[in-house]
């Protein structure tokens, strides 16, 4: 049977769309595939529901754990007056294990065939995914060849490669609040699996806002070898790089933002960074890694990194403003990139307001922001570096 959206307004809190011809399927453990789709008779599986939504539609998940046999495939659209919403209902937690599907993990060296790559996997575009824990699979979610999409307030954790990964061409996505976090590849000997990648590809508008990633086995952030600048905003990474699976040949990287590089030189994608953090990764913070574009990196704060709070001398010409760098091995390899009113050009000590970082890793705010605190800002008072 179909809802009307006019009558089902009431009966969750997350974003629907507004055209009254538009449907929401309910999604419940208890549920049947057999079922209507109805508050009353929901459906069984996420799959089933997206074999029936249209533009405009909505899918509401009940809380519970979602055990796949096989990976959620999203192969339709949405479109620009009418994108299709995944939610989670009302403020039910929903998780979507992948555990049993293949390469959890896959050998030493194998290839996830593309097909198998996420538990979410991912080829559409002007979709609306929101509210949902990912856990367990051969990657969390992977999006290849996406446009126009919106995905906020995800957790995309213990994966088995990277949590969330955005690649090939795919434009104008925006990622929000994403927490990425314990992501590990025993099938790379750790040396792929981010928090959040956007990588392999091309595509404008892309943008990150308000992310935290930390605790995955490679880095927080991977821009490898994508070509088209990524805006990345009030986003922290912390705790990446670290063998803590016990993995065997270990290749972990250790990088908070790694801001795109690849193989040769290259290439030049102006990535444009404000307002975030890396701190306690066991490489750099922010590393340029190749990319030999105009990046910028503004009011942001490199802490306790075991290498170089920013790392810019890899061919880019970086522009950096107003950054602090704390507690660093070294604070900045500059390279041939530009530097300007950051904490080492005006010199000094730099003492922090705090150095607890307990608010801004704890829970989010009910609107899914990260809570704001006066970690890592400095107490003589300047503009210099992020304010989370």
């Amino acid at each position: 049977m179909r809802i009307l959206l006019v009558a089902a307004l009431a009966l969750f809190a997350a974003p629907i769309p507004s055209a009254v011809d538009s449907v929401v399927l309910h999604v419940a453990p208890n549920g049947s595939d057999s079922n209507a789709g109805t508050p009353a008779a929901p459906l069984a599986t996420i799959q089933k529901a997206i074999s029936l939504v249209a533009a405009g539609d909505t899918i509401a998940v009940r809380g519970g754990t979602y055990a796949l046999s096989s990976n959620i495939q999203i192969t339709k659209s949405g479109t620009s007056a009418a994108p299709i919403t995944l939610t989670n209902y009302g403020s039910e937690r929903v998780i979507i294990d992948g555990e049993a599907l293949g390469y959890t993990p896959g050998a030493v060296g194998s290839t996830i065939p593309a097909a198998q790559r996420g538990a979410i996997h991912m080829e559409a575009s002007y979709w609306r995914i929101t509210g949902l824990e990912i856990a367990n699979g051969p990657y969390g979610v992977y999006c290849a060849n996406c446009n126009n999409n919106t995905f906020d307030r995800l957790v995309t954790r213990d994966n088995y490669e990277t949590g969330f990964q955005l690649q090939n061409t795919s434009a104008n996505n925006r990622i929000l609040n994403l927490d990425s976090y314990g992501n590990r590849d025993p099938r790379k000997n750790g040396e792929s699996a981010d928090g959040l990648g956007i990588k392999e590809g091309s595509g404008t508008g892309n943008v990150v806002r308000g992310a935290r990633l930390w605790n995955n086995v490679d880095d927080g952030f991977d821009a490898w070898s994508f070509t088209s600048p990524i805006t990345i905003q009030d986003t922290i990474a912390y705790g990446n790089g670290y063998n803590r699976w016990s993995i065997p040949d270990f290749s972990g990287d250790g990088n908070g933002l790694k801001l795109g590089g690849s193989s040769g030189t290259g290439p030049a994608a102006a990535h444009a960074v404000s307002n975030s953090m890396a701190f306690s990764n066991a490489a750099h913070g922010f590393t340029d890694n190749g990319n030999t574009g105009a990046i910028t990196i503004t009011r942001s704060t490199a802490w306790q990194n075991v290498k170089t709070g920013f790392d810019v001398d890899g061919g880019s010409t970086t522009r950096l403003t107003a950054n602090l760098a704390v507690g660093n091995a070294t604070a900045v390899a500059l390279g041939s990139s530009t530097a300007s009113g950051n904490s080492w050009n005006i010199g000094g000590t730099w003492t922090l307001l705090s150095t607890d970082p307990s608010t801004i890793t704890g829970p989010r705010t009910a609107a899914g922001a990260i809570p704001s605190s006066n970690f890592l800002v400095p107490a003589n008072g300047q503009a210099v570096g992020a304010k989370i």
